[in-house]
């Protein structure tokens, strides 16, 4: 710590989720130590990511694409199927962390990253301030829920919430729910809450892109490179669905048989008993549920003036374009777990050589 109360450090990582903790396990193995060399910041209350907010009715078992973090299998039975997987995934998380040895620091709220001294940065959160040679930003989407806006939105008199909100489907018994959104949250709430609210109407931006065929490596491989091209350019990523489509299950299924998941365009604006168009097509409504997706949480790096004139933050590989210091772990191509162990491995190695380069202290 410096005579300002500033403490020194390597690397600060910003969230504990699996881009933060993959991040954190490849500094360990590269030789560097918890808290004297590099730590690990999370704002979370307990271990879990952004999992540990999922509603119950999410289980394990329907969870997909779900990849273990480096170092360590996720092994399950079959009977943890049925358990809400923000149980599962966080007694997973728990376990890792302990194993090792990664002393994850919460709650703690990383408020601003902004220019230090001697080239360092300065990383203000509510647990003090850190000077870094290097920061590894792993927040996700979770905390920047996306809501659209529109005219008499607040005239309302139901209930509106976001996916972020969501409590599982028994809080709509009997109510009319329009669900808005064409990505896989929005049709998973969908078809929950048909069966037990009195009407549901699903709206959404676009005609919804049913993937009926095998989505195997090949097709993860091109759907990343499409999300890389993006944040190359310098603009926000795009949504998975947006790019992949949405998969066809035997459930998906038997909800469009059934007209669950017949869509209407999107409503032109809110009233106060439901939804309208301007071709004179009214939906009364109890509830509006949007889901309609998170932006990427990187308020805190406002202060480096890192975004492009596209909006977003170009990255190649993980490093920010305009400041090599800092690595986005978990974003855009790598917003997935299987893209956030690969990133996270790629972020240090880019790391472990600044950190050779450059000077330890300022």
């Amino acid at each position: 710590m410096n005579d300002s109360g500033v403490r020194d450090i390597d690397v600060v990582v910003v969230g504990a989720g699996q881009a933060g903790l993959s991040g954190a396990y490849h500094l360990r193995r590269s030789g560097l130590e918890p808290d004297r060399d590099f730590v690990v910041l999370d704002h979370a209350p307990r271990p879990g990511g952004a999992w540990q907010f999922r509603w119950p009715s999410l289980t394990y078992g329907k969870v997909h694409g779900m990849h273990a973090l480096p170092g360590m299998e996720l092994i399950t039975s079959e009977s943890e199927n049925g358990r809400p997987s923000s149980e599962v995934i966080g007694a997973y998380f728990t376990a890792y962390e302990r194993r090792f040895g990664l002393r994850v620091h919460r709650p703690v709220d990383v408020r601003a990253v902004r220019e230090g001294d001697g080239g360092r940065l300065l990383v203000e959160t509510s647990e003090g301030s850190w000077s870094a040679r290097a920061l590894i930003s792993a927040t996700g989407t979770w905390d920047r829920p996306f809501w659209p806006r529109y005219p008499g939105q607040e005239t309302f008199r139901g209930r509106q919430l976001h996916t972020a909100d969501y409590p599982g489907p028994g809080e709509f018994t009997g109510l009319r729910v329009v669900v808005v959104g064409g990505g896989a949250s929005g049709t998973q709430h969908l078809m929950e809450i048909a069966e037990v609210a009195a009407d549901t109407t699903w709206v959404t931006r676009r005609p919804p892109v049913w993937n009926e065929g095998p989505f195997g490596e090949e097709q993860g491989r091109a759907a990343v490179a499409l999300v890389d091209e993006r944040v190359r350019r310098g603009l926000p990523p795009r949504s998975v669905v947006s790019v992949t489509g949405l998969p066809v299950t035997e459930a998906t299924s038997r909800a469009r048989e059934t007209g669950v998941l017949d869509r209407l365009p999107m409503f032109d604006r809110i009233t106060p008993d439901g939804v309208a168009w301007d071709d004179g097509r009214t939906v009364q409504a109890d509830v509006i549920l949007w889901a309609t997706g998170f932006r990427p949480a990187v308020g805190h790096l406002a202060p480096l003036g890192l975004r492009e004139p596209g909006g977003g933050i170009r990255v190649e590989g993980t490093r920010a374009v305009r400041d090599e210091r800092v690595h986005l772990v978990g974003y855009g191509p790598s917003a997935s777990t299987i893209g956030a162990n690969r990133a996270g491995r790629a972020a240090v190695r880019e790391i472990r050589q600044l950190l050779a380069r450059e000077p330890a202290m300022a």
